[in-house]
């Protein structure tokens, strides 16, 4: 049987940290920033933690 292959996309999104969790960045920073407050463009910059729920299929995805 061939060896698994991690996806790609997901080994470029997510980062483990050294307790085990996984950190990702936030969404809606790309585009159409104009209507955006500044408070609210600067919390985007900030990277959070990967939700419990979505643990599983991330450590999947990364196979670890």
């Amino acid at each position: 049987m061939p060896k698994m292959k991690s996806n790609r996309s997901a080994k470029k999104s997510f980062l483990k940290t050294a307790t085990g969790k996984y950190k990702r960045a936030k969404a809606y920073h790309s585009h159409i920033l104009t209507k955006k407050s500044s408070k609210r463009k600067r919390n985007l910059r900030k990277a959070t933690l990967v939700s419990k729920a979505d643990q599983k299929r991330v450590k999947q995805m990364l196979l670890q």
